[in-house]
């Protein structure tokens, strides 16, 4: 499976971005997806995952202001980022797994993953 992020770029706080992932290869075989960002300095932690059929599960910090979704027939998966602070600002990576839904297990990681989308958020 491979995994194309983009969207990212630099917003002034307050304001939005729409990241997307583009998943390619034996997609067949991957139920969940998520985002997941890193931050200079600090571990890599996890934002938002999606199941194949629309369920989501959100790190607190992020409910109600981010929103992630998936289109299962263009194998692409979203993060709407609003209300953005500059805490937000991080590199954003996009990821898949093969996991049934809920998966326990990816809070910590995933098996698929693509190269990150910068967020910069700052006036």
């Amino acid at each position: 499976v491979q995994l194309q992020a983009s969207g990212g770029g630099v917003v002034q706080p307050g304001g939005s971005l729409r990241l997307s992932c583009a998943a390619s290869g034996s997609i067949f075989s991957v139920n969940v997806m998520g985002w997941y960002r890193q931050a200079p300095g600090k571990e890599r932690e996890l934002v938002a995952v999606i199941s194949s059929d629309g369920s989501t599960n959100y790190a607190d910090s992020e409910k109600g202001r981010f929103t992630i979704s998936r289109d299962n027939a263009k194998n692409t998966l979203f993060l709407q980022m609003n209300s953005l602070k500059p805490e937000d600002t991080a590199v954003y990576y996009c990821a898949a797994e093969t996991a049934k839904w809920p998966c326990v297990g990816c809070a910590d990681g995933m098996a698929y993953w693509g190269k990150g989308t910068q967020v910069t958020v700052s006036s």
